[in-house]
């Protein structure tokens, strides 16, 4: 059983239909019947009822849902766990047009400096026409 199909699983629970949860994943609609049809056979019994335009899950279907919510919340703090051990580093640049909003970006700045203290990020404005230029020659700002 691979973690991945487990959250193609849990999508299709939570869409409630097969081409929905296709197109939320980025797969496609077969791949997805068939990786969903692989786990039920795998655990033996049907995960859900199949209707028209619907699934819906059975009772098999629901306690399964619940025992990957709990995988995936340990998933979650597993990597939470470990996020800072790597100690990331490094210098991040971006450019932003002058008219964008440097205030939302600066907020979404602070959130990840908590997370990632030892990355330096640096934040300039231009004529939108000047970011390219930067961007298309790699220039650094301490060039």
């Amino acid at each position: 059983m691979e973690l991945r199909v487990l959250k193609y699983f849990l999508t299709v629970a939570r869409e409630e239909n097969m081409t929905k949860a296709a197109e939320t994943l980025y797969i496609t609609q077969p791949t997805l019947s068939r990786q969903i049809a692989e786990l039920e056979e795998e655990m033996g019994t049907p995960l859900f009822v199949r209707n028209n335009r619907s699934v819906t899950l059975t009772d098999a279907g629901q306690l399964l849902r619940r025992r990957v919510e709990e995988l995936l919340a340990i998933e979650e703090k597993i990597l939470d766990d470990f996020a800072g051990t790597g100690e990331s580093c490094g210098r991040v640049s971006i450019g932003m047009a002058e008219d964008s909003s440097a205030n939302t970006v600066a907020d979404i700045i602070g959130v990840f400096r908590n997370k990632y203290p030892q990355i330096r990020f640096e934040l300039f404005t231009a004529m939108a026409d000047e970011v390219l230029e930067r961007i298309d020659k790699g220039i650094r700002l301490d060039d």
